[in-house]
């Protein structure tokens, strides 16, 4: 089973990890507001608890983590801080936990199954929802806890506060003008990488054929085929490695 804490929603669905695909219905709740630690747990127990499955769960988690403790709270209640989240989980469902930045179980999903299946060299999964994730990958092996959405670009930072899907929305930048503006987001920490190939993923992608054709085919784009189910899928291929 994986699951998939984002800012404003937390997921989860069992996984045929042989072909990298949902096997069951997604359940989707709203991330709690304030998304403090113990109503995000309970939150992710009642979805689990919803599927009769026995084994450990793999959760992508929406900050840097360093040995299952939280360093980073950019899109989750600075409350987590210093949190063991892998043990509190699994304190709370009696089981084994395997967690992961959601950004990289997302990497993981689309290098193994997904946009970039079998391809070598350096693939960058960028995921824009509430915020931007970044997962890298290098001939097959995650760079883990990169965080791009954070870095200042054009005078804002964390850049993800105009660039990502929920900044398009608070700025009401439309589709096609986002499409220019992440664009020139992408060249520019491309320019730093230099990517063999960028996946655009996160709940935006859903929407790929509203803004796509504004971004430069020379910048190597492409559409995350797992979109928003990527770190699910991620967080089950963890737990069966």
């Amino acid at each position: 089973m994986g699951i998939d804490v984002g800012g404003t929603g937390i997921k989860g669905a069992l996984v045929d990890v042989s072909r990298g695909v949902l096997v069951s219905d997604r359940v989707r709740v709203p991330t709690p507001q304030p998304s403090l630690p113990t109503d995000v747990v309970d939150v992710i127990k009642d979805i689990v608890e919803e599927f009769e499955l026995e084994g450990a769960v793999g959760v992508g988690f929406p900050s840097v983590l360093v040995d299952g403790v939280v360093s980073t709270a950019n899109n989750i209640d600075g409350a987590w801080i210093g949190v063991n989240v892998r043990d509190l989980i699994s304190d709370a469902l009696g089981r084994k936990v395997v967690v992961v930045n959601d950004a990289d179980a997302a990497a993981i999903a689309e290098v193994r199954f997904g946009a970039a299946r079998n391809l070598r060299g350096k693939v960058l999964v960028l995921t824009f929802g509430t915020g931007i994730g970044s997962g890298l990958v290098v001939d097959g092996c995650l760079v883990p806890n990169l965080e791009l959405g954070q870095i200042e670009y054009k005078g804002v930072r964390p850049a993800e506060l105009r660039y990502s899907a929920r900044g398009r929305e608070d700025e009401g930048i439309t589709w096609e003008n986002w499409g220019d503006e992440i664009s020139g987001f992408i060249e520019f920490v491309s320019a730093v990488i230099n990517p063999d190939l960028v996946v655009l993923g996160g709940g935006a992608a859903k929407e790929w054929d509203r803004f796509a054709h504004r971004i430069p085919e020379h910048l190597g784009v492409v559409q995350a085929q797992l979109l928003n189910n990527a770190g699910i899928v991620g967080g089950a291929l963890l737990v069966a490695d």
